[in-house]
């Protein structure tokens, strides 16, 4: 279901609403209630999540689904055609046992959603998180990040780079690469325009 409002026109409060739902179904199959979706976020009124989540299902994001405790589903916006069978989990240390399993995994979910884009990566200073020269990254639009964050940053309007963001004290920030051979790039705020968050990645073998 496409949205009736750009997602653009949600606040950070309203994004950070959407992404706890997001990750809240994703861990348990069903949705979260009022009260664990304020616990989740911070914000002490239900009263005010109530609005929030009201919003997000004007613009699309979320469907209400009226007299259910947990009446909030996702738009099912992702073809079965993306899925793949989960069948089970390999060890990447010791050998375990290998039990089949009987789930599917939604490819789409990694990759498609509301304000996202791919950027092909050139260079190596993310190479200590795994995103190597070639790669493509999965960009979440969205003008607001948290440190730590992966970040698409416009620097003076002029030059846009991939970096950890960090944030600090008298409005200043850190740029960070993932490469011990690479220096950190501080900058004040306002030199800084935050276009985007990773959130996914590919690569071909």
């Amino acid at each position: 279901m496409p949205p009736k409002t750009p997602v653009k026109q949600l606040t950070p409060g309203q994004h950070r609403v959407l992404a706890f739902i997001r990750r809240y179904i994703n861990e348990n199959n069903y949705a979260p209630s009022l009260a664990e979706i304020a616990a989740g976020v911070g914000i002490r009124s239900r009263g005010a999540v109530h609005r929030q989540v009201q919003v997000l299902a004007e613009a699309g994001s979320v469907i209400l689904e009226p007299g259910r405790k947990r009446g909030i589903r996702l738009p099912e916006a992702i073809a079965d055609d993306y899925s793949l069978p989960l069948l089970g989990r390999i060890a990447a240390g010791k050998p375990i046992e290998a039990i089949p399993g009987h789930d599917v995994i939604n490819i789409a979910e990694f990759v498609l959603g509301e304000g996202r884009y791919a950027l092909r990566v050139s260079g190596d200073s993310m190479m200590g998180v795994g995103i190597l020269d070639g790669d493509t990254v999965i960009i979440r639009q969205q003008d607001y990040a948290s440190s730590g964050d992966i970040v698409v940053a416009l620097i003076d309007q002029q030059e846009v780079t991939l970096k950890r963001l960090q944030l600090h004290r008298h409005n200043m920030l850190e740029l960070r690469p993932e490469n011990p051979a690479m220096a950190p790039m501080v900058y004040s705020a306002e030199r800084v325009t935050i276009q985007g968050v990773v959130v996914s990645q590919l690569r071909s073998y």
